[in-house]
């Protein structure tokens, strides 16, 4: 597998178009100052919640009929799930998701909702018992990150931030992304050093499953065992390790990898709520964590821009972190 092109991106915005919605850049003057200032890319507003159906489409749309008739199989901690089974029915293709029974029930529930069948497997097990059922039933198999027709669905996010950065005249300093298997950041990155040069893109991650900042540092990759990662939070993070294509662009294309602590995480889901009016799952909230708490970690940059990548969060949760962040 080869890195994306600029061509690959435009491509893949060309088959969602009029599937991925085309979420706006968000001006945050509660979140701006003299020094800095905040744009949001609010993902958390796209189909099924999540920047994932952009992959997702991306990907099932370039299957051949062949390979749609043998009908597709993924491992998800929810959000690539819930994606693919929706471009799966809207496509016509049978799904399966193998799922960590530790996801949270909105995720799951939301997946079969949208017609496909959900096994549910401990975290450790989830790429094991998917090669298993692929072989099984034949089904193929697609990949939540390591796969270029993904990360370059993915990557459109970052064509937009940058079309969308120019429309309104910003000049933009640093891009801060999520962190999990690596395809959203790998395409973000590529898409805005492609667009243009002097932009940085920092990857933000939970100190609590930093494998992705551990590998960028060490010059390879690394693994977190699944029982450290699950320790976090964010859910949606909890993958042990970079893709294969993934940590190749994010040596390419991204600055640094930083952290955040969960303190940060949950209050920054309470912020986006009560001053964003923005509801996001721990998981899409890390890049608006660091902006917010880990000032010091960050390059010096005036104009920022944060993705939010999900808002699929379970109400209970939802409500424990607004009221710890009103009493706050």
């Amino acid at each position: 597998m080869s890195r994306v092109t600029l061509e690959d991106l435009r491509e893949a915005r060309r088959r969602i178009q009029g599937v991925a919605v085309r979420t706006p850049l968000l001006p945050c003057a509660w979140a701006s100052d003299g020094e800095r200032s905040l744009v949001l890319k609010p993902e958390n507003l796209q189909r099924t919640g999540a920047f994932k159906i952009r992959g997702a489409y991306n990907r099932l749309s370039a299957l051949s009929p062949h390979e749609r008739a043998r009908g597709v199989i993924a491992q998800s901690s929810g959000n690539h799930g819930q994606a693919l089974a929706c471009a799966a029915r809207m496509l016509g293709v049978t799904a399966t998701v193998v799922m960590p029974d530790t996801a949270p029930a909105v995720k799951i529930e939301a997946t079969r909702a949208q017609g496909a069948e959900v096994v549910l497997v401990a975290p450790e097990d989830r790429e094991r018992v998917t090669g298993e059922l692929a072989e099984e039933r034949r089904h193929v198999v697609v990949p939540p990150f390591d796969d270029p027709y993904v990360i370059a669905g993915q990557g459109t996010v970052g064509l937009e931030i940058a079309e969308d950065a120019a429309a309104l005249g910003l000049e933009l300093d640093t891009v801060l992304v999520p962190v999990s298997g690596g395809g959203l950041i790998s395409g973000v990155a590529a898409a805005v050093k492609l667009s243009g040069p002097g932009v940085r893109v920092i990857g933000v991650e939970p100190e609590l499953a930093a494998d992705a900042r551990e590998s960028l540092h060490r010059g390879e990759r690394v693994s977190w065992p699944a029982a450290e990662t699950g320790r976090t939070i964010a859910d949606g993070l909890r993958i042990s390790s970079l893709g294969v294509l993934p940590f190749d662009h994010i040596q390419a294309y991204v600055d640094d990898i930083i952290t955040v602590r969960e303190a940060d995480i949950r209050a920054a889901v309470a912020v986006l709520a009560m001053q964003g009016h923005l509801i996001a799952e721990p998981s899409g909230a890390v890049a608006l964590a660091a902006y917010l708490y880990q000032q010091n970690a960050l390059p010096p940059g005036r104009v920022h821009a944060c993705v939010i990548s999900g808002g699929n969060i379970d109400p209970a949760l939802l409500a424990d972190l607004l009221a710890h962040g009103i009493t706050a």
